[in-house]
């Protein structure tokens, strides 16, 4: 294993990299290669869930390193785009990676323009730039698409079963969409200009306290996968499948904590548990 060394960007000589390994479950080769970093990326959405459930409990969504360890390395919890993906440019640069922060404006089937507030990465491997996310939710990337612009850039990138494209816009704007059942989807759209650790910070702070952020209205859990695509808004809780097949019940409060935990690997104490469901599933 490999560290860039002198000074870094995203504190990743501050991680505890084998414990970050082991949360991920990933016990293959560790060098900064496009195989290591599609094979990484693959293994942290399989196994970090998105959620925002500090700012359902009333807590500061904290991003330094110590406090993103903490919580998704050592509690196994999830987190909400920009603790993932700083955890992950942490891991990425303590390999030797070189990581540029990026972000974007999320589409998602909005009628008017959003503002920038989420995060994504740049990550060089093999001499070309990859565009990675691990912390966008259920449509999200499994793997690293290129960061390519013109001709160049793919139109259509099988994962699994799902595809995903990347379309141009004017001014170097970029679009990742996903294929649905009724076409594509637009996800976010995006420039390569950098972000620095300290953008994010103002980000987190519109995501986390903002009433017109989504994250502070209800739980929200989601999870990537190959073969299905999850996700609980406050007790409704989605399975979406390739073929266009969808799954919806609503979640009883006393199966909720169980089905956080099965279908998002996400295990509240039972302070934490108690008060959740006391705030936001009022009548239970």
């Amino acid at each position: 294993m490999t560290w860039n060394g002198g000074r870094t960007t995203w504190n990743g000589e501050e991680l505890d990299i084998a414990a970050y390994l082991g949360r991920i479950g990933y016990g293959g080769e560790v060098k900064p290669d496009l195989a290591t970093l599609r094979a990484l990326h693959r293994a942290h959405v399989d196994s970090v869930p998105f959620e925002n459930l500090e700012i359902m409990l009333g807590r500061p969504v904290l991003l330094d390193l110590a406090a993103l360890q903490d919580k998704m390395v050592r509690q196994r919890r999830g987190g909400y785009c920009y603790e993932q993906n700083l955890l992950f440019a942490a891991a990425l640069e303590r390999i030797g990676f070189t990581v540029k922060g990026l972000a974007a404006r999320v589409r998602a089937g909005a009628s008017s323009t959003r503002a920038v507030t989420h995060m994504l990465l740049d990550v060089e491997a093999d001499g070309e730039h990859w565009h990675c996310d691990v912390g966008f939710g259920a449509d999200g990337l499994l793997e690293p698409v290129p960061l390519r612009t013109g001709a160049a850039m793919p139109q259509d990138v099988r994962q699994g079963e799902w595809r995903y494209g990347v379309a141009a816009e004017e001014e170097g704007v970029r679009v990742l969409r996903t294929e649905r059942s009724d076409g594509w989807f637009d996800l976010y759209a995006h420039t390569t200009a950098r972000c620095l650790p300290v953008d994010y910070v103002v980000m987190n702070h519109y995501s986390s306290t903002h009433p017109g952020s989504p994250f502070v209205r209800r739980p929200v859990l989601q999870r990537a996968g190959f073969d299905v695509r999850r996700r609980l808004i406050g007790a409704r809780l989605t399975r979406t499948r390739p073929d266009g097949s969808v799954d919806e019940r609503e979640v009883p409060v006393d199966e909720l904590r169980l089905t956080m935990l099965r279908e998002f690997g996400v295990e509240l104490d039972d302070d934490d548990f108690a008060r959740l469901v006391r705030v936001h599933y009022p009548g239970a």
